[in-house]
């Protein structure tokens, strides 16, 4: 695909990352779109400061906040993160306006261009949260798993990210899910080793995935394996990276896709568990309360706000 899309979406992994949730003020649209006109040109003057770095950025709307930040009719299916309640969780939408991802291999780069492009938004908006992650080890949560091992390579990660035709007017955009993740892990580090790798469905230390027979219904990756009615495999771009401090651990769980219905499927499967009720286990040893869903439109789309 040659759409202009945001640079966050289908790089690879980085090191670092900050996500920062927004809300737009009421009667400040209008300077809100011209600041996102700028998007584009902010982005690129921070890259060329930081040419080594690998500074990549994304900014996606809600669909409580499309319409009236950007005038334009919304994307097929922007929608509200779905509501899910189950043994071990419960999450709603926390329906916030925008968010801002923004990853490179230097936390001082994405620092410069976080710092950069809210200064530009100056009374725009009003900032819900920040949230900054790194690389754990060899891409580890802190439970010590490796993350995002089924995410697609090369150029699948364009064409399980990307809207294609299905949305002629989005082509190139992407929808984003956002869920923070705080983990207990004090009740994970009680575990044995071989309850921690039942729960996953995978080995610990060689990262070796269980056989499927193997595998027990309520293991996370039974439960987040989905496959359509061809028996092909629901894809999803994960950008997940864990956070913490000496307060709280957890993992930012963010992911692109072509379409939200993967993500929901998943989010599903995972907290309601399958037509027996069989819930995914990992949920024991972590909580959340809300999600967010946005769309990341083109760049040439940011640019146009500005008319």
């Amino acid at each position: 695909m040659s759409y202009d899309h945001q640079s966050s979406i289908t790089a690879e992994a980085s090191s670092d990352a900050t996500f920062i949730l927004l809300n737009a003020v009421t009667g400040k649209e209008a300077q809100l779109r011209e600041v996102l006109a700028a998007v584009p040109d902010i982005v690129a003057q921070i890259q060329q400061q930081f040419p080594d770095s690998q500074l990549y950025s994304a900014i996606g709307f809600s669909s409580h906040s499309w319409q009236r930040i950007t005038q334009q009719t919304p994307p097929q299916e922007l929608a509200p993160f779905p509501s899910y309640k189950g043994e071990f969780l419960q999450v709603k939408d926390g329906a916030h306006d925008i968010l801002l991802h923004v990853r490179a291999m230097r936390h001082d780069a994405v620092h410069a261009l976080s710092l950069k492009l809210f200064k530009a938004f100056a009374d725009s908006v009003t900032l819900v949260e920040q949230t900054t992650t790194f690389k754990y080890l060899d891409n580890r949560d802190f439970t010590g798993f490796v993350d995002g091992t089924e995410n697609p390579e090369g150029d699948d990660r364009a064409e399980v990210a990307l809207v294609g035709t299905e949305d002629p007017a989005y082509q190139g955009g992407s929808y984003l899910n956002y869920i923070k993740f705080v983990h207990d892990l004090e009740k994970w580090e009680q575990q044995d080793l071989k309850t921690q790798e039942d729960t996953f469905g995978r080995t610990k230390y060689e990262n070796q995935e269980y056989a499927s027979d193997e595998k027990s219904p309520h293991a996370h990756t039974k439960r987040t394996s989905l496959k359509d009615a061809q028996g092909n495999s629901l894809e999803i771009l994960r950008h997940s990276m864990p956070f913490g401090d000496l307060s709280q651990q957890g993992l930012v769980f963010v992911s692109y896709s072509k379409t939200p219905s993967i993500f929901n499927l998943m989010l599903q499967s995972m907290i309601e568990g399958d037509e027996q009720g069989r819930a995914d286990h990992l949920m024991k040893y972590t909580h959340a309360t809300e999600g967010s869903a946005f769309f990341v439109p083109t760049l040439d789309f940011l640019a146009a706000l500005k008319h």
